[in-house]
């Protein structure tokens, strides 16, 4: 999913107010966290997630990671922090401005 930059600038400020709903750990993306993920942006459409790895390629590899299994879209990321975006088809909640 590409997002322009009217849209990520949109979700940021959105993003902004939220708190992490979801940690991923050193371990990795396990099967039970994809799934929490999965229901959660479902849900919300945008999420803040924190990734608690030790150094900052680690740390990018997650979050890529996390976006191509979850079929979302980075927003923004900051230090251990990431805004994440997927597109509730069935029931949207946020309407991206053109």
């Amino acid at each position: 999913m590409d997002l322009t930059g009217a849209q990520k600038r949109f979700l940021r400020a959105l993003g902004h107010k939220l708190k992490p709903v979801v940690t991923v750990g050193g371990g990795g993306i396990s099967e039970s966290l994809l799934t929490e993920f999965d229901v959660t942006i479902k849900h919300h459409e945008l999420v803040k997630v924190r990734f608690r790895a030790a150094d900052r390629e680690q740390r990018d590899a997650l979050i890529d990671d996390l976006c191509s299994r979850g079929s979302a879209a980075l927003v923004s990321r900051t230090g251990h922090t990431a805004v994440l975006y997927r597109r509730n088809h069935e029931a949207p909640k946020i309407h991206l401005p053109n």
